[in-house]
């Protein structure tokens, strides 16, 4: 992130509880006001720089736990912005503890020490292959998958991203073709766009859209390529069609197979297969096949049949005695 205000960032930073400074090049770093004024001093040689002020935050995972000292933190941090090409410049190392995994903060002044500016171009994509990389290096725990991730964490173009990743995965489950998914991404807000060779109506790839942020499907994830998901739709609509046989089907295919059997007997024993035989045949597997079918079907009480009231004796009597 950048940001216009070294003092708003810096006490954020510092001031956080149990927060603690792990090192400072360039500034003094015995107090925030210090360390707050040395930082605007150096952006005085660059003063139509607007957003002088550079923050970023490195998380480890909790798994990391045990492999983690303030050495360690620190060593890795430096490398990071060595590779970041944030270099010959002020910066700031600072470990936060308020949250289940350890994190650093680094404050950095986007004025380097000859008074040029720290570009900040390309550093989202930088940032994405060295933290992989330097995740890879020190043996740090790497979740598979986009499901471990944390999305409450997320901002910007990454929040945007995962989001799109999970809706375009939701709707293509749904979808048996790339016209249906289209058309539901665009209920929720999102446009699918292809890209074609050349001038020809042959398509190459996809690309999704939402708001102001526009991504490949190979860059949200690889199974979002073009290619990748029009197979996963094709496989997706197969199993979509096959439905289980019917009793009918069931019935015919267990009396031919039932013939096909009775047709070995009689070439082996030499008995013909009377019509009568037959009949019990097929009565009998469509018996079967119906105890299954209602044996699936929850029973339902009895409802109970109210009973007529009797007569009473002595007006049966009393007509017993007329009859006679």
């Amino acid at each position: 992130m950048t940001g216009k205000s070294f003092g708003g960032c810096v006490r954020y930073v510092v001031q956080k509880q149990d927060a603690e400074i792990l090192y400072a090049e360039g500034v003094r770093a015995q107090q925030v006001d210090q360390i707050i004024r040395d930082f605007n001093m150096q952006r005085k040689a660059n003063p139509d720089l607007g957003k002088a002020v550079g923050h970023i935050a490195l998380s480890w995972s909790s798994n990391d736990q045990s492999k983690l000292s303030d050495s360690i933190m620190v060593e890795v941090a430096r490398e990071y912005l060595e590779k970041m090409k944030i270099l010959d410049t002020q910066f700031l190392i600072v470990k936060h503890q308020d949250r289940n995994h350890p994190h650093l903060h680094i404050i950095y002044n986007r004025v380097d020490n000859k008074g040029k500016t720290v570009t900040d171009a390309f550093q989202h994509k930088r940032n994405t292959n060295l933290c992989k990389d330097l995740t890879k290096k020190y043996g740090f725990f790497l979740a598979e998958g986009k499901s471990h991730v944390n999305r409450q964490q997320l901002k910007g173009e990454d929040k945007v991203k995962y989001e799109l990743f999970d809706k375009i995965k939701s709707a293509s489950r749904q979808a048996h073709n790339m016209d249906q998914l289209k058309a539901a991404l665009a209920n929720q807000g999102i446009e699918m766009h292809y890209k074609y060779k050349g001038t020809s109506a042959e398509i190459q790839g996809v690309s999704f859209k939402k708001g102001e942020y526009t991504f490949k499907g190979s860059e949200i994830d690889r199974s979002l390529s073009y290619g990748n998901l029009t197979k996963a739709l094709q496989k997706s609509s197969q199993q979509q069609d096959i439905e289980p046989p019917s009793l009918a089907q069931q019935l015919r295919q267990v009396i031919a197979e039932q013939r096909a059997a009775n047709s070995q007997n009689t070439s082996s024993q030499g008995a013909g297969l009377t019509t009568g035989s037959f009949l019990n045949d097929v009565a009998s597997i469509g018996t079967s096949l119906f105890q299954e079918l209602f044996t699936a079907v929850p029973q339902q009480p009895e409802p109970e049949i109210p009973r007529k009231k009797k007569k009473k004796r002595h007006s049966q009597d009393q007509s017993h005695g007329m009859r006679q």
